[in-house]
């Protein structure tokens, strides 16, 4: 259940920084070409594994030095003074938010010298649901599992954290306002019954999202797929204000 008028947004981020184009290409001139297509109209982009491999840091330094902001979602997991060498490379080279898995010894070393960086950890992949969390041995709900990682990483110095619209609204009444949200599986008028072959499980729409307390949205496909890609986040961003005024 999506649950509305959680609190009224108070960080003033730009409404073109709003949707975090996901970059989901294989093809480093292919996802260039997206940033020049969506010029001004999406100011932030996420350069996830698959680009960051086929591309490295040009691909990156390509989108900062266009005047955008980029999320670098490679979901560090691994022995703390990797993590930690691996987010010293990301410094000074333009990128806003950087995505960690891990246990508290990882999340602060990750969050160690972090300087201008800001640390998302992630809480539970939004292709995961309450089956997945069985299967995996976990007695509790998918919202227990996000509640207890997140502010575990909040506490630990994490500029914020990565889950679904529907553990939003607890986050945001347990956690307070002052840290970051950003929020994938986001798919503009659909049913939330109605999955079908969709690898993202828990979804919502923009205007959900931003209700519950999302302060970004992580939005690929349905861009990406659209007839008319400008007009699709301009109707997103539509919904995002719509978000707004019903939490004021």
């Amino acid at each position: 259940m999506i649950k509305e008028n959680i609190m009224p947004d108070v960080k003033n981020i730009p409404l073109n920084e709003r949707i975090i184009f996901a970059l989901d290409f294989s093809d480093p001139g292919e996802a260039l070409s997206w940033v020049n297509k969506l010029d001004g109209h999406v100011k932030f982009f996420k350069v996830g594994l698959q680009l960051f491999l086929a591309g490295w840091w040009n691909v990156i330094e390509e989108i900062a030095k266009r005047d955008n902001k980029v999320m670098v979602d490679l979901k560090f997991f691994d022995i703390p003074e990797t993590v930690y060498l691996a987010v010293q490379q990301l410094k000074n080279r333009g990128v806003t938010f950087a995505t960690i898995h891990g246990n508290d010894p990882i999340i602060e070393a990750a969050v160690k010298k972090k300087n201008e960086l800001k640390i998302l950890a992630v809480t539970v992949l939004t292709s995961f649901d309450e089956t997945d969390m069985k299967e995996m041995g976990f007695t509790g709900t998918v919202e227990d599992l996000v509640l207890i990682r997140a502010r575990k990483a909040i506490n630990l110095g994490c500029d914020g954290v990565v889950s679904s619209a529907r553990e939003a609204p607890a986050l945001r009444q347990e956690l307070g306002s002052n840290f970051v949200i950003v929020t994938p599986g986001i798919r503009p008028g659909i049913n939330r019954d109605i999955i079908g072959s969709d690898d993202q499980k828990r979804i919502a729409t923009a205007k959900e999202a931003f209700a519950n307390g999302a302060d970004y949205v992580v939005v690929g496909r349905p861009i990406r797929n659209s007839d008319d890609p400008i007009e699709t986040i301009r109707q997103i961003q539509a919904d995002i204000g719509l978000a707004h005024k019903v939490a004021e």
